[in-house]
This record gives structure tokens, sequence and C-alpha cells, in this order.
């Protein structure tokens, strides 16, 4: 059986609080363990009123607290925005805080617009550009290196590392460093198929992976009848809508029909991103997914549940776990 597993935004909703978004998060998390998903990351996002997981690793922490088994972990953090000696504080604190359950997924973009980006980052011109070497060093700090500068606590936690990306330069990073790879098609769908054959071609064993390990990632919304997901999905739709607008809210509350919102080409544009999105009843979903991973044959799924009601949220990530378990 692929293992499941679940990606969150913390979604912060039209008509709920930062603090209801949060509490939501830590509802999802104790679900997903007791529907025996294996992770639960956080995704990185700044400035974003409708997102609140821009401070990863404390939510993370506050996730902890309410869990005892699932994996915990970052999906990802944007490394260009911190020092690598930070964020192995943090995660090395985060280790030891809940042994054996912490997972390091990182990413090159900013996770935000750019002029949040320039208040983020500690060089605009030059993290990017190191991002290869942060990625080392990262691992040095979390390894049992004797050299240099030490985090304290981080050293000798060996935090697993995840590569994440949403092209081939990820893939190829990933499969030079030997470590394992999460593609984000549930919102970059292009290069899925060729980013996953680069890093799998190119793919170098390292202390950490010995042959490659590969994630990909959807959209999903499981309700009782395809009518009913696919209304609970327009929240999904109108987010991409307002993000090509530039008008930057809360995640909305579904519609009846997407007509009188997005124009033909906002359409064409958001039904092209989210091709990978698996929307419908238990029996539409199992077909769904079967054909993606039959045609991506990743060794694992992360899913993401863009639903503005808490309860339809919850209801999904329990159906989603009745149909991985049909298809083992």
């Amino acid at each position: 059986m692929v293992p499941f597993s679940i990606l969150d935004l913390a979604p912060v909703a039209d008509g709920y609080s930062v603090a209801d978004s949060l509490a939501m998060s830590r509802k999802m998390a104790m679900a997903a363990e007791e529907n025996n998903y294996l992770r639960f990351w956080l995704a990185e996002h700044h400035g974003m009123a409708g997102v609140a997981s821009s401070a990863t690793s404390v939510v993370l922490s506050y996730l902890g607290s309410a869990t005892s088994n699932i994996r915990l972990g970052s999906g990802g953090v944007m490394l260009p925005n911190h020092s690598p000696l930070v964020i192995a504080e943090q995660f090395g604190t985060l280790a030891e805080l809940y042994p054996n359950r912490i997972d390091l997924g990182l990413g090159r973009a900013p996770g935000t617009d750019m002029l949040t980006a320039r208040a983020l980052r500690r060089n605009m011109d030059a993290s990017v550009d190191s991002y290869p070497d942060d990625v080392l060093e990262l691992q040095r700090l979390l390894g049992s290196g004797e050299q240099g500068v030490m985090a304290v606590p981080g050293r000798n936690t060996h935090v697993p590392i995840w590569m994440l990306g949403s092209s081939l330069y990820s893939a190829q990073v990933a499969a030079e460093f030997g470590l394992p790879y999460s593609f984000a098609s549930h919102f970059a769908p292009d290069q899925l198929i060729q980013a996953l054959t680069v890093y799998r071609r190119n793919f170098k064993p390292s202390e950490q992976n010995e042959k490659p390990h590969t994630m990909a990632g959807v959209m999903a919304v499981v309700a009782d009848t395809d009518e009913e997901a696919k209304y609970l999905f327009t929240s999904a739709q109108q987010q991409f809508v307002n993000l090509r607008r530039n008008r930057n809210v809360p995640f909305a509350k579904p519609v009846v029909s997407m007509d009188d919102i997005w124009s033909p080409s906002e359409k064409h544009m958001v039904e092209h991103m989210l091709q990978y999105a698996i929307v419908g009843s238990k029996e539409s979903v199992a077909f769904q997914l079967t054909r993606f991973l039959d045609v991506t044959k990743v060794d694992e799924l992360i899913v993401s549940m863009p639903i503005h009601d808490p309860e339809a949220r919850l209801k999904s990530l329990r159906l989603m776990a009745e149909v991985r378990d049909t298809l083992e």
C-alpha cells in the first residue's frame, strides 16, 4: 500500500479567525493520526490572509503536543528565507521534543510576494544561489560533525531532510544529494512526470537513502456525492482566481457556480493548475487515485484538503482514509 499523508496550509477561512485556523489544524492532525496517515506536514507561507502556518516550527510543536505517533514536518520550510543554523536549531528542538517523528522538507521559493520576501531574507541576491550549499550545511548541523558552528539543539538529531519542488532543478538537487523528493503537483502539474524521471535516473545513494524515494501532492475533496464535492472544491478554485487577481483575502466560502466569478481565461488557468485534483464521492475518488498512482508510481502520496467548512474537511480526511484502505 502507498502511504497517504496530509499537507495542511492552516487555511484561514472566511468567517473564521487565525486562532480558529490553528485549532483546526490541531484537529486535523489528531484525525490524521487516528486514521493512520503517515505524515502531517505544514507549508511555510508569509503575508497571506488565508494561511496561518508562517511560523511553521511553532505550529508543529503545537501539533506535536496533541498527537503521539504521526510524523510531523514541513512541506516545506523555504530555506532561502532563513539561515541553516536557525532551521537546524528549530527542527533539532522539535526532534528532541518529539523523537523519531520530525521531517524537514525544504523548498527554494520564497513562499510569498517579493516585497515580503525582501523583508524575510538575509540576502535577496545570494540566498537562492546558495541553496545547495545551505542544504549541505543544514545536513552537517543536524549530523554529528565536530567542526565549525554547532547547532544545539540540532546536533546528532539526524532529522530526515526532504527536497520539495515543482521543477527539474529541485529534482536534480534531490538526486545529487541522495534525498527523498516530493513534487508539488497539487498546484504545479506541468513537470511532474519529467521531474520524477530525472530524479530516479540521476539518484546517487546517500547515508540517508540507499535508493530513490518519491512523493507527489494532490488536492482532494471527498464527500458523500460528486456534486457535494464539486461544490466544496469551488473554494480552492476561487483561491486560485484571487491569487491571479492579486487579491489577498481569506479562504473563500464555496459557491453553487463559478460561472459568474471567473473569466474563460481564468477558468482555463485554474483547471490546468488543478488538473491532478481528486474530487468526488468515494467511488469517484478511488478511480482517480488509482489512475494517478499508476501513472506516477510514487512511493507516497500527500494530500491537501482545501475545504472551507471545518467539519466537511474532517469528513473528507476520514473518507479519503476509507478509500485508501480499499486500494490495499
